[in-house]
């Protein structure tokens, strides 16, 4: 989808639809007054007569207003005359779900009117924008015929805002797009099926990423390199089936050539049965989206190298499948990771943190400023948190700061959870250093204890989006998340 920056007078926009937020009726803002003037009275009469209601996020359509361009006006309720950032990314995701319904093809959202406190017309554009794109993505690739429902004509959303402050306005609607493909990114990697989305197939979409862009270089290790690093816990993973395992790792210079990059490090179980610890029958479809901490990782990668930010960023993905056969890793199995620990396989579907212990000791080599792990990790953390927040662990007080604050900043929200030594008791083995399951209780934070004794030499935190990366039900599919919040994170770092 295609966005630009409108001037002019708003009764002379030439567009399918013209998106207008409104508040109550005592306090329309001048644009609305102006516009009503305009079409004799329209939009006022219309709120008298309580078509649009007071809730915030309903919406009405009025088709060939008069005085205007467009053959389509379609008002906004914003419940309020100040919106919190919440309450003004609900209005423009319920105004964007009404405009596909009406089949236009460009759409201009007037911001003249709004006020988000403590945010600028800046900070409302890129909103916008990515709250639209958003709401229109669909994924259909496989459907022969796709129906009504996800048929979206929308190619163009346009914003209007009077401000003289134009290249601040203009280079906001450029990252938020270069954020909002990179969201979809993730969404779709996640969406694709097992028997496509493979881990040969990561490291094409890698390569594809960095065909062309002097400033990223990518390079691939297949299991014989592996081997040599002595990853055996990665490779415990991808024992039992055809498809070979993949370190991809992709690394960006758009800073100094001597500055200490940030390290992202995703899950990449591209298909999850559990190995010889099966997974029950039932939803194990949805193991498909085991790999959206690795989507994520690319998604950010994809907007980092398209916004051209000024930073060092590597890119780390473990991509394997879990798969069991004659061949699998058994309970009750010992291997050695990189870093020379040894660990007891108590349960092969603990297999997201097997190929994630390695990846972590590899990436510092780094001599990282901060290393974030993101994956899919446990359905503990489903529990604990639901769909609405991240698991947040972390190493570092600093570094959980800044994250927790970019989630808040981009509405992509974590939560921190404990990392407290009192939990690695359940860790314990008889025969090696850890076991890889410390039992039921609090299991997405013994899992984050496991990766800690990797990480004790660089600052590290650990995304746990096992209930935020996807959605089931109705809605089944992936979200792109943690793609704003780890963007929102870089961009912090930037002076």
């Amino acid at each position: 989808m295609d966005h630009a920056l409108k001037g002019g007078k708003p009764e002379n926009l030439r567009c399918d639809c013209l998106i207008l937020p409104v508040g109550p009726e005592r306090a329309l803002g001048a644009t609305a007054k102006h516009l009503d003037e305009r079409a004799g009275g329209q939009i006022k009469r219309a709120l008298q007569r309580g078509d649009l209601g007071q809730s915030a996020g309903r919406t009405l359509l009025l088709a060939e207003p008069a005085g205007l361009r467009t053959p389509r006006l379609l008002l906004v309720q914003t419940g309020k005359p100040t919106l919190d950032p919440a309450g003004f990314r609900k209005i423009v995701r319920a105004a964007a779900a009404a405009l596909v319904a009406t089949g236009a093809r460009d759409a201009v959202f007037c911001l003249d009117d709004i006020v988000v406190a403590d945010r600028d017309p800046s900070w409302c554009a890129g909103e916008a924008v990515m709250a639209a794109s958003e709401e229109t993505y669909r994924f259909h690739d496989y459907l022969s015929e796709p129906g009504e429902a996800l048929k979206v004509d929308l190619t163009r959303f346009d914003i209007h805002h009077g401000s003289a402050a134009r290249a601040s306005l203009d280079r906001a609607i450029e990252e938020a797009a270069a954020i909002a493909a990179g969201v979809a990114k993730a969404r779709t990697l996640g969406n694709l099926p097992g028997n496509v989305c493979h881990p040969t197939y990561l490291a094409a979409e890698a390569r594809k990423l960095g065909s062309g862009e002097k400033r990223m270089t990518v390079r691939i290790l297949e299991e014989k390199q592996l081997a040599n690093l002595g990853m055996g816990a990665f490779l415990s993973v991808t024992a039992g089936t055809d498809q070979p395992a993949k370190l991809i790792v992709m690394e960006y210079r758009g800073g100094a050539q001597k500055a200490q990059p940030l390290v992202l490090v995703g899950k990449g179980i591209t298909f999850d049965t559990g190995g010889i610890s099966i997974k029950p029958g039932a939803g194990m479809d949805e193991m498909k989206f085991d790999m959206c901490g690795a989507a994520s990782v690319f998604g950010t990668m994809q907007a980092v190298v398209a916004m051209g930010l000024p930073l060092n960023v590597v890119g780390l993905v473990a991509a394997a499948e879990n798969m069991p056969s004659g061949s699998a890793s058994r309970p009750g199995d010992i291997v050695k990771t990189m870093s020379g620990q040894t660990v007891e396989i108590l349960n092969t579907d603990a297999e997201g943190r097997m190929v994630l212990c390695d990846t972590l000791t590899y990436a510092e080599r780094y001599k990282p400023q901060a290393v974030v792990d993101v994956a899919t990790l446990t359905g503990a953390c489903v529990i604990a948190l639901g769909n609405h927040a991240s698991g947040l662990f972390s190493n570092d007080d600093t570094l959980s700061a800044e994250l927790l604050q970019a989630g808040e900043n981009s509405g992509d929200r974590a939560w921190r959870m404990p990392l407290w030594e009192d939990y690695q008791q359940q860790l314990r083995s008889n025969f090696a250093d850890m076991a890889n399951v410390g039992g039921r209780e609090a299991g997405s934070v013994t899992a984050a204890c496991f990766l800690s004794r990797f990480t004790r030499n660089y600052r590290w935190a650990h995304l746990d989006v096992a209930g935020s990366a996807w959605l089931s039900g109705a809605k089944k599919g992936a979200t792109g998340r943690p793609v704003r919040l780890l963007v929102e994170w870089l961009r912090s770092h930037v002076n």
